[in-house]
């Protein structure tokens, strides 16, 4: 039983090691305030109608404006931003970032396109901005680091010479967690 576990445990490690130092490295510099940069370029659009307001409107206008443009559409989200009594429409994704803005003039609107640098993908990709297979890979890759954990904890826990510290830094962990959560 307990080989079945090591070598569950070193597959799962081999096979996620990728995605695990991608989230480590990402998420450790995020919190540092290191998210990577963008190389934006913006065009000035003139509209035949004034800028939509709703998103089926702002996706379509922003999806039109990029094929004219050769630019690939993102892979993630869109949506309307509000702020005050202004708004502006963002459509984010692992490698570029598009905005459409308004400007005081209700027929011209601003289309900003923002690529990602090769960092600012991993912090993307981090974020869930990728594509729906990179999102389906990153539920997997859940599943998978959740089983590392139970599979590392079940061989600490069954080798009797390890068993005690998988005890208490467990329930260390678990104070720790604790501790953080509720001082936030």
């Amino acid at each position: 039983m307990y080989k079945k576990f090591v070598i569950v445990h070193t597959a799962l490690a081999g096979f996620f090691l990728p995605m695990g130092l991608m989230y480590a490295i990402t998420g450790g510099l995020y919190g540092l305030g290191i998210k990577g940069n963008y190389q934006s370029e913006e065009y000035s659009l003139q509209l035949a109608e004034p800028l939509p307001t709703e998103l089926s409107g702002l996706v379509a206008l922003a999806e039109s404006e990029l094929r004219q443009r050769d630019i690939e559409l993102p892979t993630g989200n869109a949506g309307v931003k509000k702020g005050g009594t202004s708004y502006y429409f963002e459509w984010t994704g692992s490698r570029r970032d598009v905005e459409l803005q308004p400007t005081a003039d209700p027929r011209q609107a601003i289309l900003k396109v923002k690529e990602t640098t090769p960092h600012r993908l991993f912090v993307q990709l981090h974020k869930a901005k990728g594509g729906t297979a990179f999102k389906w890979f990153a539920a997997v890759w859940m599943v998978g680091l959740v089983s590392l954990f139970i599979t590392g904890s079940v061989m600490a826990y069954y080798a009797k010479a390890y068993r005690r510290i998988a005890l208490v830094s467990g329930v260390l962990g678990i104070a720790v967690f604790v501790v953080m959560v509720a001082s936030n």
